[in-house]
């Protein structure tokens, strides 16, 4: 009984995880190592959207001049797009919406997250790419949206 418990219960974790990201690209900024790092995923319960997050990530020889070994800038950027034929799931029509991605920045704390925010009256999809971390919040933050055209079920 317990192993099917465990079982149904993994089950169910990994149909709310967020998307995962494939790196598609990456921008060496200078000759410490330190990198602008693009990604990109789909929307798990939009069909049709893709989005590309960037961040920053810091090499190892910053990590050794400054310190603060287990932590990457909060800074990031985003931008998503209708990649195909655009089919709205079981969507959180909520005014907080819901998590669609997240990716830690540092081993305990601090993480990027993406939001979706569906906007029902102007039938727009919005993302909102921020830090989260447990004490220190940041008012750093991107967003984009994708507009909704007739014809989207």
């Amino acid at each position: 009984m317990t192993k099917q418990l465990l079982l149904a219960a993994g089950f169910l974790a990994s149909a709310t995880l967020p998307a995962t990201a494939d790196e598609v690209g990456s921008v060496d900024v200078d000759w410490l190592g330190n990198d602008i790092i693009i990604e990109a995923f789909a929307d798990p319960k939009v069909e049709g959207v893709t989005c590309h997050v960037s961040y920053f990530e810091r090499g190892l020889i910053d990590r050794l001049q400054k310190g603060n070994w287990f932590e990457d800038p909060s800074n990031s950027s985003i931008a998503c797009r209708q990649t195909g034929p655009i089919t709205l799931g079981n969507i959180d029509r909520g005014s907080d919406g819901e998590s669609v991605f997240s990716e830690r920045r540092s081993i305990i704390w601090k993480s990027l997250k993406v939001r979706r925010i569906f906007d029902e009256d102007n039938r727009t999809l919005i993302y909102v790419s921020h830090a989260r971390d447990v004490q220190d919040g940041s008012a750093k933050m991107s967003m984009s949206t994708v507009p909704l055209f007739d014809g989207t079920k």
